[in-house]
Formats: C-alpha cells, structure tokens, sequence
C-alpha cells in the first residue's frame, strides 16, 4: 500500500492524530488468509531496522525494514499478524530493540470515555495520566491526556530524548481524549505533552500526573504506589464515625516552615511528638498539591492529583499519613476547586484554547489572585474536580478536606465591578454551575467514603452551607465560622478597659451559633500580611498579652463548635507568621510560653474527655446562657451540655481586673470541679482562683436552681464541672 507523501511527512512529524492507523501492524491489501501483513514504524537517523517475529519461542530470522523516506520503515511480514519487536541499528553502531508502542490496542474501554464525557467517572484518576500497568502481557505505561482541540499530541520525555515525534498518540474520537501505550521500564520518567494548536505546538504538563518533578521544573513523572498502608483500625473506626459530632480539635500547619528541611518522613515522629505534647486530635496541611511558587502556600495549584515533590515521593506523604492515623490523630488538607495559575506549562488554555477554565474572561478570571476560574458546568472539568476529591480521601486516607475561597466560587459578581461579571441564566448572581460542583463533589464523596469531612472556608451569609444536598444545602460538613473570628479578635484588640463599650463582639456568634454547622478558626490568613500574631493583636504589657490569649483560647474551646488553631499560636509566637522561615520555637526556652502551651495541652485532654464540649456542638440544646450580658464586668457565663445531663459551666473574665464575690447561677448544688483555670501559675498565671473547687448551694440564682459564690481571675477562664461523687 503506498502512502501519499504528506501522510509520510505527518507521521515522521508525529502530527497524526491516528497513528495507530498506519504504524504498527496491519493486514497487507491483496493477501488473503492471513498470509501476509505490513509492519511500519519511525525511526528516525536509523540505518537498518528489522522486525523480529515472535514465533511461539521458534528461532526466526529478522524481516529487514524498506526505508520510505523521513524516518518511515515498512515491511512485509509473512503470516498472520502476531506479536513482535523492532530492532533499529544506527550510524555510530549502536542497536536497539523494542517494543513496538503501535501494535497495542487502547488502554482506556468505551465506558471510561462514555463516562468522562458525560462526567461521571469518580475514578478518572485510574484511566487517564501516565499509569503503570501489564497490557497484552508486557509492562509498559499508558498515557491518556484531554484536549479535545488538539490536531495532534505527542509525548517528549526523557525516555525519547525530549523528541515528541517519536511518540505520536493516538485520538480517541469525540471524547477529546487521547491515548498510547509505551512499552518498557519507565518509572521515574520525567515527561510533558506536546500539542499541536490552531497556532501550533505548545508543551504542557499532565494535568492527572500523580508525581512530578521537584519545583521550580515542571515535569510531570511516570510513578505508582507500592506503600502497604498498616491503618486499618483508623480506618475502621473512621467509617463508624460521626466526624460533625466527634470531637475535633484541629492543628493548622505550612509544610515547608512548620520546622524547615523536613521532608514527609521526617516529618512523622516530629509532628506526632508535638501533637502529643499538645492534645490536638485532627492536622491540617495547608495545599499539598503540586504548585510552582512557593509563596503562594499551595493555593495556586498545577497539579491537582499530585503531592508536592518538595517533600518526597507520594508514598513518603502516604507513609505520614498512616503514620499519623496509627497514634491516633486525623489529616485534613486544604482542597483549592475554585481557580489555578495561568502559568503556560499547566492548565491555562491547556490544547491552545480555553479548556479547563471558563472561556469568557469575565466568568474564566479572578482577579483577586490573577488567576483563571474553572469551567464547572463542563462536564469534564466538573468530573476532574469531583475525581480529585475522591482521589485524595481514598488513595491518600485523607479524613476531611478543607475547601478553599468558596464564597469565590459562590457568587458570579465575587470581587468584581459592574460589567465585569456575566449574570446567570435568570439573571442573578449566583454561579450555579459552581454551586453544582460543590454540592456533587460534597454528596459523591459522603456516599463514598464514610466517616469523613468536608470543610467549607466561605465568608458570606449564603445559607445551608451545612444542608443536606437533597435539602438544596451545599452539602458540606462544616463551616469556617468567619464572623466569629472577625467579632472576637476585634473585642481582643481593645484594651480591657474600654471592651464593656463592645460586649456585641464577643457575645454576637452565640446568635447565630446553630445556623450552620461549624469550626471556629485561628487561620494563617489571620497571623500574615502585617496583621502580626495572635499574641501581637493583645493589648497591654506582655503578661496581659499572654494572658489575654489564654482567656481567649479558653473562651475558644468552651464555645459551640469545632476549633482551629494556626501553628505557633499554641505557645505564642511573638512575630508575624511568614512561609520563608520557622517559627519561633526557641520561644519555648521561656517558662510563659511554655505555659500557654500546657495550657493549649490541657484544654486539649479535657475537651476529648467531656463530652458535653463536643457532642451537641450543632443542637440549641447543648448551650445555655447563664450570664451575657455582663459588660460591666467584661464577663461572660454560659452551660454546655452533654447528652448525659452532665453540664460544663464556662466562665471567661476578659477584664484586666478580678471579678470577686462573683455570683454564678448553676443547674445543681453541691461540689463543682475547677477543672481549669487559665490563670494558673503552671500556665503562666497569678494563681488567682477557687482552689479548686467551688460549692453550690440551693439558692436560685439567674434563673438556675442553685448558685455559687466564685472569683474569677482577671483576663482568665474558668470550666467548672459537678465533682465526682
């Protein structure tokens, strides 16, 4: 069969989008029965190429090549079409055989593609990027990459010289999709696509590479998992579990300047020793993602189903992980759907057009971070999001992700001035197709993945941000409780002596503290880009400083909801929070500090070990108030309750003097613990208080049954609990 010219030049070119067409081996036209086939292949700068016949283990001489010009050989083999390999000799003498990557049928079946068109493959992961796999009874690697305007794509890695035309794929169709299986040893191999646009070729990395190369290069990796998790009692255990109405506790880190130099290994008996010493029960890593600048902390992601290379293999952060889930503390990460970089090696405009992001620049940009925003309502891009959370929770034992910018992501007008957004179908505001991203990536992981979390940072008043899906909810988990967050660092910031003048602040989220499900946070976005450290924002000499955040942090572990603390306020960093350096440990060297951070410690252990600070974190009836509206005093009382009737009574006096002869009403009289006083001298307190122990007495008071005579330290709090009988 002759082969006009352009076809000859496209092929040594690797510009066809069917080489599997022509190349590898095809029935000869006019032999019949079987009795002969054509075997073509590119071997460019060769000097001989022969095909050797697998022959059932007979010995067969090797069936020399015909040059046809631009590096394409054919050949005619006697028989019917079976197995064989290439062998290519060159000038300098050097000879290679192969296999021949265009005799394999496609990795990928009909129902991955039907599925990933129609965006329904939740385990796209396992058919599309490079995988190492046995196909036809030899190994090798598939690739499979999405460009639905692509004219041709070709592979250039290390394994090929970096010359893509020796590597052309093959189109699947209508699905966008397009595919070629390599033959050989190719782990560890760095790699990239070459797509040929309407304005010609561009490289692009593989957008579900699992691995990559160590930023600031850009290469995807051919990798796979060989780590045996050993956490199947977490993992049990976690499936059992009701994370919304467990205890939690989280501890928020940056990788890279929690302790610097750490890689993920590294990191296990450091970060377990810390979470031992103080109490957490869940960590929370800020982007693991692939990311090619660091400053951005991970939010700007290139690589959505690869952990960052920065710190190892993706094995060594599974080895972390399972590490982690073995002493018993649970991982949550920092989950970015919303937007991504416009760096011109990644997603942006990935096959020369608008592909994964929103082709209209006014739903396509964000310009608060100069990035684009995803395409949601395309149902690939949407698959490659939903995928991508279930990817992390299942390959990873991630127990919960924290979704980054939601309210970005929530309304179309987000940062933007008149006629700079498109209004949706009826008009309005709000992103639908984005709201029906997170509801799907919220509902598909819940029903897969039992006993986890999804965490939604989203600052706006939306409502049902913690409804069900199938009641019009966003279907998360949690919620970030930002106005909590903003009120009561605002109150914190006034000197005590004017804070009777704000008593809203710190008493206003108890208005609203069931309306959603939530966690109350102490990000890293509050400790940065000059807004100093928890302990800066205190007003006063240092001892008030740490005082304050003492109270505070006690007032923070009594309130409904789940907590969040950045890393370094557990024992009151001093500077401002920065990703180029490490935290101030040596700070710890100081007996105050060290205090604050046993005070964080046992704050920790008594909330695991009651109940009633947790159980009912999202029922009105786990919360009493017992006195709000003291701002003459700066002091707040209230209940929690378990579902036992077992009450913990929580006072916090925010003022810079003691409050004495302070008369608290209480459900029942008798004996009442003072399980904590974060003015205790252990804790770098003045060692005001109750010695211990407070008795009530059957006077009403308040409204309550019974009352007790207290002090309560300045810029302190109290837990108090019935005594033991």
């Amino acid at each position: 069969m002759m082969l006009e010219r352009s076809t000859i030049q496209r092929l040594a070119e690797g510009a066809h989008p069917a080489p599997h067409d022509l190349l590898g081996a095809h029935p000869e036209p006019g032999a019949t029965g079987g009795a002969s086939h054509v075997v073509r292949a590119v071997r460019h700068l060769a000097e001989e190429v022969a095909v050797l016949p697998d022959a059932a283990g007979a010995a067969e001489e090797p069936i020399a090549m015909e040059h046809l010009g631009d590096g394409l050989w054919q050949a005619s083999v006697p028989g019917p079409i079976r197995p064989y390999r290439l062998r290519t000799r060159y000038a300098d003498g050097a000879t290679w055989e192969a296999e021949d990557p265009y005799r394999f049928t496609p990795t990928l079946g009909e129902l991955d593609l039907h599925l990933w068109r129609e965006g329904r493959h939740e385990e796209v992961w396992r058919v599309l990027g490079s995988r190492m796999r046995e196909h036809e009874g030899v190994a090798g690697v598939s690739f499979a990459v999405w460009a639905p305007n692509a004219h041709a794509v070709r592979i250039i890695a290390d394994f090929n010289g970096w010359v893509g035309r020796t590597h052309p794929m093959r189109s699947m169709g209508i699905s966008g999709v397009w595919e070629l299986f390599v033959p050989g040893d190719l782990e560890h191999s760095a790699y990239k696509y070459e797509i040929l646009t309407d304005h010609g070729w561009v490289t692009r990395a593989d957008p579900m590479a699992r691995y990559t190369e160590v930023p600031p290069a850009t290469a995807s990796k051919v990798g796979t998992s060989r780590f045996a998790w050993s956490d199947d009692d977490w993992m049990r255990s976690r499936a059992a579990r009701d994370p919304h109405n467990s205890p939690m506790s989280v501890y928020e880190l940056h990788f890279g300047s929690w302790r610097p130099g750490l890689g993920y290994r590294e990191m296990a008996d450091a970060l377990i020793e810390h979470l031992e010493e103080t109490g957490f029960t869940h960590v929370e890593f800020m982007p693991l993602a692939e990311h090619p600048f660091g400053g951005s902390w991970g939010y700007q992601v290139t690589g959505y189903y690869a952990p960052t290379s920065r710190f190892g293999h993706p094995d060594d952060l599974r080895y972390l992980i399972d590490r982690l889930h073995r002493a018993g503390y649970g991982v949550l990460m920092d989950w970015v759907p919303g937007h991504f970089p416009k760096d011109e090696w990644a997603l942006a405009r990935f096959d020369g057009r608008a592909l994964y992001e929103h082709p209209d620049p006014r739903r396509g940009d964000q310009p608060d971070w100069g990035t684009h925003v995803f395409d949601f309502g395309r149902p690939e891009v949407k698959n490659f999001l939903v995928a991508n959370a279930v990817y992390w929770l299942e390959e990873f034992h991630i127990d919960g992700l924290r979704v980054d910018a939601v309210a970005s992501m929530l309304y179309l007008d987000y940062s933007r001035k008149d006629g700079e957004w498109l209004p949706n179908v009826h008009g309005g505001r709000e992103h639908l197709e984005a709201i029906a991203l997170l509801q799907e990536v919220n509902a598909t992981v819940y029903r897969r993945v039992p006993g986890i979390v999804m965490i939604a940072e989203e600052s706006t008043s939306w409502p049902g941000v913690t409804k069900p899906t199938d009641a019009s909810g966003l279907g998360f988990g949690l919620k970030w409780n930002m106005g909590w967050m903003h009120d009561t660092l605002q109150y914190m910031a006034v000197d005590p002596m004017y804070r009777s003048h704000h008593h809203h602040d710190i008493t206003f989220s108890f208005l609203y503290a069931f309306s959603e499900q939530f966690m109350l946070p102490i990000s890293h976005d509050e400790v940065v880009h000059g807004k100093g450290s928890l302990l800066g924002k205190m007003p006063g000499d240092q001892w008030q400083k740490l005082a304050s955040v003492r109270a505070y942090l006690t007032f923070m572990w009594g309130h409904p909801g789940k907590q969040l603390l950045f890393m370094g306020q557990e024992f009151g960093q001093p500077s401002e929070w920065s990703e180029a350096r490490g935290l101030d440990w040596w700070i710890l060297d100081q007996p105050v500090h060290r205090g604050l951070m046993g005070l964080v410690s046992q704050l920790n252990r008594i909330y695991r070990e009651t109940p009633a600070l947790w159980l009912r974190d999202n029922e009105p009836g786990g919360f009493e108030w017992i006195d709000g509206g003291n701002s003459a005093d700066n002091l707040l009382a209230f209940l929690r309750w378990g579902a036992d009737g077992d009450p913990v009574a929580v006072v916090v006096n925010f003022s810079g003097r003691p409050v004495e002869g302070y008369r608290l009403g209480l459900p029942s009289a008798g004996a009442w613990q003072e399980v904590l006083n974060s003015d205790a001298v252990e804790f770098g307190g003045s060692g005001v208080g109750n010695l211990g122990t407070v008795h009530a007495v059957d006077e009403p008071w308040g409204g309550r049954p019974a009352s007790a005579t207290i002090t309560v330290p300045p810029l302190a709090g109290l837990l108090l609990r019935p005594a033991s009988p």
